[in-house]
C-alpha cells in the first residue's frame, strides 16, 4: 500500500508511552502530524523531538496533534519522553507494520553497510482521515517551518 495526497491514511493501532493504545481513527476531526523516526535519545531524533516541543503551541493552536512512531519500546519512549519534556504522544512499532504501510520502513545505507530501517518521514493527515502533506528523506533542520505551514493550510 503507498500512502499519496488525498487519500485516506492507512489506519493502525500501536501501544503508546504509558502503555495504552492509540489508533490513527482515535483522532478523527483532528489533523495528525504522524512522523516516523529512527531511535530514541540519538541526536537527530532528538532534535527533531525537541522542534515538534517547541512549536507545541503553534502545532495545537492550529487544532493538530502530533504522534512519533519508532521501534522503540514503551518503556523506551517513556524514558524519551520524560528526558526531554515532550507533551505529544510516542508510538512503538517493533514488528514495522506501520512504518512499512507508510513506506517509511526502507533500505539504507550508512557507511557503505546496507540494512532495513525507518527513514525519516512525516505525514500530515486532515480531520477526514485524508493525506494532506508527505515528506520523505527528512532532514531535520527546518523541518518544523514545512510541517507547520502544511498544518495551517
Amino acid at each position: 500500500m503507498s500512502v499519496e495526497i488525498g487519500k485516506p491514511a492507512p489506519e493502525f493501532t500501536l501501544n503508546a508511552n504509558g502503555g495504552e493504545s492509540v489508533s490513527l481513527s482515535d483522532f478523527l476531526g483532528k489533523t495528525v502530524v504522524l512522523y516516523f523516526y529512527p531511535k530514541d535519545d540519538t541526536p537527530g531524533c532528538t532534535k527533531e523531538a525537541c522542534d515538534f516541543r517547541d512549536s507545541w503551541e503553534q502545532i495545537t493552536d492550529a487544532g493538530a496533534v502530533v504522534l512519533g512512531v519508532s521501534g522503540d519500546s514503551v518503556p523506551s519512549h517513556d524514558k524519551f519522553r520524560k528526558k526531554y519534556s515532550l507533551p505529544f504522544t510516542l508510538l512503538s512499532d517493533p514488528q514495522h507494520k506501520v512504518s512499512e504501510a507508510y513506506g517509511a520502513w526502507t533500505q539504507k545505507t550508512l557507511y557503505g553497510r546496507s540494512s532495513l530501517g525507518i527513514e525519516r518521514s512525516t505525514f500530515v493527515i486532515g480531520p477526514d482521515g485524508k493525506t494532506k502533506a508527505i515528506f520523505r528523506k527528512v532532514k531535520v533542520d527546518g523541518h518544523i517551518d514545512e510541517v507547520l505551514k502544511a498544518v495551517e493550510e
